[in-house]
């Protein structure tokens, strides 16, 4: 190998190697609350394919540690808990919207359920979801369980 694609692949890695410094928040906040869920079978559901962007119990994936997955993975799971959280009171500003996104595929969002195949859901799973998601968050008035 020239000198050149050396220093070329040689400041790559170090640039590479720096990235990994750069802090990015994995933490997993206190829950404060759980949805009453219609049945067990929609919590096993939303457990698999919504806990680790929609609540305060996310498991931190292998590529969550490296830059620059870690960023883009971190910044995910923030907006998620923004939109919709389910370990905090009231759930966030769009959990009566949870339904529609799951029934029109919108989520999980692609690349989740690529990288985590519990989270790909059949036909007959995502149609589960979807009325469980609805009788959870839509048709029950007490849908908290406090912590």
């Amino acid at each position: 190998m020239s000198s050149r694609k050396w220093l070329l692949w040689s400041g790559g890695l170090l640039f590479f190697l720096a990235l990994q410094l750069i802090p990015v928040d994995r933490s997993n906040p206190p829950v404060e609350a759980e949805p009453n869920w219609d049945s067990p079978q929609t919590k096993t559901l939303a457990r698999a394919a919504c806990y680790d962007c929609h609540s305060n119990e996310t498991e931190w994936p292998w590529y969550s540690y490296v830059a620059p997955f870690s960023w883009w993975t971190s910044q995910h799971v923030r907006d998620g808990r923004f939109v919709f959280n389910m370990s905090e009171e009231g759930f966030g500003r769009f959990a009566g919207d949870a339904a529609e996104v799951v029934e029109s595929g919108t989520m999980p969002i692609w690349p989740y359920d690529w990288m985590h195949p519990e989270a790909r859901l059949t036909d007959a799973q995502r149609a589960q979801l979807v009325e469980g998601l609805r009788k959870t968050f839509e048709d029950h008035p007490d849908v908290l369980k406090h912590h």
